[in-house]
């Protein structure tokens, strides 16, 4: 199974997971030639998509979804909650997923699980080929019991670190922003993703990146350093995903 990141931030977030003769595409928050120019660079043709997976209805992870889909004839999977938050989906080949039911998409195996964040029925997701699992976890408040279930014995996990908790209170944006970005519906600051980190069962880990960063409320070494406190590494070991690259393909 492989990995790879489009780009990851609060200007754009698209993650490619493949098995195979099966790639699948989680969220687009890229226009459609964006979106086009950076799977090329991954090697990857739009057409070869197998499906398109949506975690929530924002706009950094939707907005390129429905057009992407459309050009190219690909599936999209969302729950029905994040259906109804996305307006545009005239032509669109929808499917309906519900958390905590497993998803067959040729050869991986998807569990789509809740998690607590301001969007309509916002999911995550756990992608395995029969042997190995790569975890997702972006875009929530907060860890929940049922998160650290789900993560349980991941080999690969893309963690949220998306702020500062410092940088955010003394950084540019109004107060009411703040709140939300650091309240229990909105993102994983670095000392939360690092506590999680710390207490998650996982033996076999054998890829972990930092994802989701703000660019106004983080940087790559305070997330990666806080990674590394919780793994008992050193930060230089912690991969952070960009805006710009994301990440190159990587193998479990």
């Amino acid at each position: 199974m492989r990995f790879a990141s489009l780009g990851s931030g609060s200007r754009g977030n698209a993650l490619l997971v493949a098995h195979g003769r099966t790639t699948l595409l989680v969220d687009c928050g890229f226009s459609v030639r964006e979106a086009t120019r950076r799977l090329l660079r991954l090697g990857v043709e739009p057409e070869q998509l197998t499906a398109i997976l949506v975690t929530h209805e924002h706009g950094d992870h939707a907005q390129g979804v429905a057009s992407l889909a459309r050009r190219h004839r690909v599936p999209v999977w969302m729950t029905a909650g994040t259906q109804h938050g996305c307006r545009d989906t005239e032509g669109v080949e929808l499917r309906t997923l519900t958390t905590e039911v497993d998803l067959e998409i040729g050869e991986l195996q998807v569990r789509p699980f809740t998690v607590p964040h301001d969007a309509r029925e916002p999911c995550q997701f756990v992608f395995s080929d029969g042997a190995r699992r790569l975890g997702l976890l972006t875009d929530l408040g907060r860890p929940t019991i049922h998160v650290h279930e789900m993560l349980r014995g991941c080999d690969g996990l893309l963690l949220e670190c998306n702020h500062d908790s410092g940088m955010l209170a003394r950084g540019p944006y109004p107060e009411r922003l703040k709140a939300r970005v650091g309240g229990p519906y909105g993102h994983l600051s670095n000392a939360q993703a690092a506590a999680l980190l710390g207490t998650l069962h996982l033996p076999r880990l054998q890829h972990i990146v930092a994802m989701h960063l703000s660019e106004q409320n983080n940087t790559p070494a305070l997330a990666a350093e806080a990674l590394a406190g919780a793994l008992g590494c050193t930060a230089s070991e912690i991969p952070c995903a960009s805006q710009e690259d994301g990440f190159a393909w990587r193998t479990l």
